[in-house]
This record gives structure tokens, C-alpha cells and sequence, in this order.
């Protein structure tokens, strides 16, 4: 059996716009704690919410003791403002190329089983997936951008609750992380898990993301043969 364990943005669906996300996220830290920082000026491809918002308010005076006693607030004010920004979410996330074939093949395979990890708060996952028409295949438990300020602490926490929730005792290597950026592959060899890489993402090339060594690189997901073949290698 292998785990997949999916990014979202860059991996599965883009914004329709670059920084979409900063739309409905700016407008939030101004309400709750009067400044949205340095965000506006930020490239957040590959962190965790947050530690998108710690980095933004840090030179600002906000510490981070202080956004984590806002956090259910800050979390529920954020889910309530993207859904009022992206609508039904036509005009707002794009599919990826291949993604639904993809996920279809997977699903109807026995040796495969999907779960998000994503730096978005898990609310923002589901909203994303929801509006995509994704939800349906991420059947296990994942780990969200509101678990931690670092990427890193992810998939394990991802894979303690998939161990229980399968009543299995799957070890790291049989976990895969598909993602866009070097924080996916970074990730992975944090938890000891395998790598692939999708070259869809906005913010690296693929000489870059080819210096973090990951186990196999998709230029997209668009091949489904392709995909399943680079999977069973793994």
C-alpha cells in the first residue's frame, strides 16, 4: 500500500489570479489585529497559513504567542471571508491539467489511498476541494497549515491519524508527498517519506526543484500512464 499525501495549490488547482490568496487574507489581519504586515510583498508558495501570518507580522509587533491566542478567530475569519470572495469558485480556482483523471485512476486502484497535506488551514482545504469537485477523493485524514508553523511537522501528523484510521502500521517509506515546491520535498525526507515533484507550480523552475533531489519529477499530471507508472517505482 502507498499513502499519497497531496499539496493543493500548485498541485492540484491554481488561482485564477496570481496572490488570490492575499485578497481575502489581508483584509482579515487588518480586522483582527489592525496591520496586515509585510503579506502584500510576500511569496508564500509553500508555507503553511501559519506561518505565512507569524512572518508577516513578525516585524510589525505582533508576536507569534499573540496570533496563536487569535487562532480560532483568525481561522474562522478567513474561511468565512474566501467563501464570500471566491463564490462558487468558477471564476476563482482552476483545475489542473489531468488532476480529475488522476485522482479517478487512483481511487479505483487498490494499493493507492489519498489524505491532503497542505499549508492551507484545514477549512481552506476542504472550501478549495468542495468547490473544485475534489472532496470526494481525499478519504483519509490529512494535516492542515493551522496544525503548524512549519511545514515539516505535516505528514507525520498526517500519518499518526492515518495509522489509526486504517488500524495499520504503515511505515514512512510508504508514504508518498506530491507537491510544487522544495517545502513538499522537505517535508518528506523530514518524515522519511518519498517524493514527487509536479512542475506546475507558479514560483519555481524545474532546475530548482531538481536541486532538492526529489524521487521522480511529473512535468504535470496530465499523463495518467505516466503518473501510475512513476508511482509504482516508488
Amino acid at each position: 500500500m502507498r499513502i499519497l499525501l497531496w499539496d493543493i495549490d500548485g498541485t492540484l488547482i491554481h488561482s485564477a489570479q496570481v496572490g488570490a490568496y492575499k485578497l481575502y487574507t489581508i483584509p482579515v489581519l487588518e480586522e483582527i489585529f489592525g496591520t496586515a504586515g509585510r503579506l502584500a510583498e510576500m511569496r508564500v508558495s509553500g508555507m503553511t497559513d501559519l506561518q505565512i501570518v507569524f512572518e508577516a507580522l513578525r516585524d510589525v509587533g505582533v508576536s507569534q504567542e499573540e496570533i496563536l491566542a487569535r487562532a480560532e478567530v483568525l481561522v474562522s475569519r478567513l474561511t468565512e471571508e474566501a467563501r464570500r470572495v471566491t463564490g462558487n469558485g468558477e471564476k476563482f480556482f482552476v483545475l489542473l491539467p489531468g488532476v480529475r483523471e488522476t485522482l479517478e485512476a487512483l481511487a479505483a486502484h487498490p494499493r493507492y489511498k489519498s489524505a491532503l497535506v497542505t499549508g492551507n488551514i484545514k477549512p481552506m482545504a476542504q472550501l478549495k476541494m468542495e468547490l473544485v469537485g475534489l472532496d470526494h477523493f481525499f478519504t483519509l485524514p490529512g494535516a492542515f497549515g493551522d496544525e503548524s508553523h512549519n511545514r515539516r511537522d505535516l505528514p507525520a501528523r498526517a500519518a499518526e491519524r492515518i495509522r489509526e484510521h486504517l488500524q495499520m502500521n504503515l511505515a514512512p517509506e510508504q508514504f508518498i508527498v506530491i507537491g510544487d515546491t522544495p517545502n513538499d520535498i522537505d517535508c518528506a525526507r523530514h518524515f522519511g517519506a518519498r517524493a514527487v515533484a509536479v512542475g506546475t507550480g507558479r514560483f519555481y523552475s524545474t532546475e530548482e526543484i531538481l536541486e532538492c533531489k526529489p524521487d521522480a519529477l511529473l512535468p504535470d499530471l496530465a499523463d495518467v500512464e505516466l503518473v501510475l507508472r512513476t508511482l509504482q517505482k516508488l
